[in-house]
């Protein structure tokens, strides 16, 4: 019950500011896939690309997932940051019978929950584009917000540790940008180096990629299914134990 209370309370506090989200979850994608998928898959598919679908068809959604990760880590770095060191609301939450771990999980849930909604504009904003090709792109939800959270717990225990914000612009451009770039969002991985393919294939956003490209255009995945799914629960369970100890450290020694 008290992963729910924790819950209620960003739940209530969303209620204020979900305006806020509106052109991000919905504009943006819209725009993204008109510049990426149209203009830029124009010159792609002019020619032969070895994609197996149009252009546009296969980056949407290398872009959902991205997008799922950009909704994580925004509400995983700043936002937790703020609630250990300015703000304070998880100390406050503490003082309640409210356990480390479920303000944790409470928090958890309420990314997954941002994630959904992200997933759900962008299948809306990609439906009109003729981009959705099965009828397992209603599954998408699932590997995007694993995606999410794969990234979002290791991230939550990064923010309950580091002394700075400063370290996030960090983790930003070592890891989050180039991530994004080279994890096969854009173009397949198999072009890579392979120094620089095996980095994309350890990376939590290829898996990701993989899975909703397969939901939205009907096709298999790299490394079949269960596979993708093993890694991306692997990123979670680890950057969930790890938060753990960080909430625990923080709010009760």
């Amino acid at each position: 019950m008290g992963t729910f209370a924790a819950l209620e309370y960003h739940l209530v506090s969303y209620r204020r500011t979900w305006r806020s989200s509106v052109f991000s979850s919905f504009a943006l994608p819209a725009l993204f896939l008109v510049a990426m998928g149209v203009t830029v898959g124009g010159y792609v598919d002019a020619r032969p690309s070895g994609l197996g679908a149009p252009y546009l068809d296969w980056i949407g959604p290398g872009l959902l997932a991205s997008t799922a990760l950009q909704v994580a880590v925004g509400d995983s770095t700043w936002p937790v940051f703020s609630m250990f060191n300015w703000i304070r609301t998880y100390h406050a939450m503490r003082v309640t019978p409210l356990s480390s771990a479920a303000i944790l999980r409470g928090h958890l849930l309420f990314l997954g929950l941002r994630v959904a909604l992200a997933t759900f504009a962008f299948l809306l904003m990609l439906l009109p584009f003729g981009a959705l090709h099965s009828w397992w792109a209603l599954a998408t939800f699932a590997p995007a917000i694993l995606t999410g959270l794969a990234f979002a717990a290791p991230t939550f225990a990064f923010a309950s540790v580091v002394p700075s914000d400063g370290y996030f612009a960090v983790l930003f451009r070592l890891l989050v940008v180039p991530m994004s770039l080279f994890a096969g969002v854009f173009f397949p991985v198999e072009g890579l180096p392979a120094a620089a393919r095996v980095l994309a294939y350890a990376s939590p956003l290829w898996h990701g990629v993989e899975l909703c490209r397969a939901a939205t255009l009907g096709t298999a995945t790299a490394w079949g299914v269960w596979a993708h799914v093993a890694v991306l629960l692997a990123y979670f369970a680890v950057g969930y134990v790890l938060a753990v100890r960080g909430f625990t450290r923080r709010l009760e020694d």
